[in-house]
């Protein structure tokens, strides 16, 4: 994903919502100027940071890898990429816009092992398509592979990683954060 694109995104959502930097600083914890930098494209972030200003704005993490040149709504074609850590998303629920869960393919590159326990309102349903993914729910660690699944309450502290040599493929549904 191509800051601009992203720091564009997050900016238009904060206007939007008639929120101001500071504001957003403080339901974030972030510094007013590194959520300027994000908007303006002068800075990366990682997942877990745009897990917490979607948190803040009440939306699904989803709404920042949503495609708006895609002109088909049907069409599955999204590629997006938190350049941060190699994690790849497809929103697989694009057709409907007003949702309560997220569907998301998630694609984690070999060696995905960065990445700061989150937490966030709602849950979480991983679902192993290809390879072993580790997850680490607050102090335990589960190592799924190919068919198994979890099913995780987000408010605790969680996330989930690759340490293995091949690539991860999994379904996430998460269920939508609701605004204030």
């Amino acid at each position: 994903m191509q800051l601009n694109s992203l720091g564009g995104k997050i900016k238009q959502i904060r206007m939007n919502k008639k929120m101001t930097l500071k504001t957003l600083a403080e339901k974030t914890g972030f510094s007013i100027s590194f959520l300027s930098q994000l908007e303006r494209g002068k800075s990366s972030t990682t997942l877990e940071s745009l897990k917490k200003i979607s948190v803040a704005f009440g939306v699904n993490p989803s709404v920042f890898f949503e495609d708006e040149k895609k002109e088909d709504p049907t069409s599955f074609q999204l590629d997006k990429r938190m350049d941060a850590h190699s994690i790849f998303y497809e929103d697989l629920g694009t057709m409907v816009t007003e949702r309560d869960f997220a569907p998301l393919l998630v694609t984690l590159q070999p060696g995905q092992t960065e990445g700061n326990l989150i937490t966030h309102n709602g849950q979480e349903f991983l679902y192993v398509i290809k390879g072993t993914v580790t997850v680490q729910l607050e102090d335990t660690l589960y190592e799924l592979g190919p068919t198994e699944s979890i099913m995780i309450d987000s408010t605790k502290p969680h996330y989930w990683y690759n340490y293995s040599e091949e690539e991860v493929k999994l379904l996430c549904v998460s269920s939508e954060v609701k605004g204030e």
